[in-house]
């Protein structure tokens, strides 16, 4: 994320932690905020920057706590959530992963994908992609209600196959 923010802006991640703590905001969301509309920042770069400037990796050892307690019983489900991330990962470095107390958020500028161990055998994908038709595998929204559009719902890391990579790009570009 640093050598990017440096390809990026043309300055260093130090430039822009200075540029935090000089304009005095010291809360994450409000420093995120800041970053995107005063600076033209990505979300994954405003949120890199504000965790950083606000020395909260530690943040990060919330989140291993967030995902132990959901895979809790479901450890089983871990390889495909793995398998989730390698693939949502290789889309480029402006998203941001956002651990939630029951599921993990994908975001780039919007959140275009929700991953949700859902029972101790599935692992419930939803993806945002307005106005494409469901199907057999592209299920309706289901749980998720207005958070997706659709939900895949995955029992192997088997499942994250090409289709299913497919539906992940074309959600990660939508969400621009």
């Amino acid at each position: 994320m640093e050598k990017g923010l440096l390809e990026k802006t043309g300055k260093p991640l130090q430039h822009w932690i200075d540029v935090v703590k000089e304009s005095k905001i010291e809360k994450h969301g409000a420093i995120i905020n800041f970053l995107k509309n005063e600076h033209g920042f990505t979300h994954g770069y405003a949120n890199f920057v504000s965790l950083k400037a606000r020395q909260a990796d530690a943040a990060s050892i919330d989140d291993a706590s967030l995902l132990e307690k959901q895979y809790m019983g479901k450890e089983d489900l871990k390889p495909i959530y793995e398998k989730l991330l390698s693939v949502i990962g290789a889309f480029g470095d402006d998203i941001t992963r956002t651990p939630k107390k029951d599921s993990v958020s994908m975001i780039r500028k919007r959140q275009f994908a929700l991953i949700k161990p859902a029972t101790k055998t599935r692992i419930d994908l939803g993806l945002k992609l307005k106005d494409k038709p469901t199907t057999d595998r592209l299920g309706n929204s289901g749980p998720f209600g207005a958070m997706c559009t659709h939900r895949v719902q995955l029992f192997t890391p088997e499942d994250v196959d090409e289709e299913l990579t497919q539906w992940l790009l074309e959600a990660y570009e939508r969400a621009e």
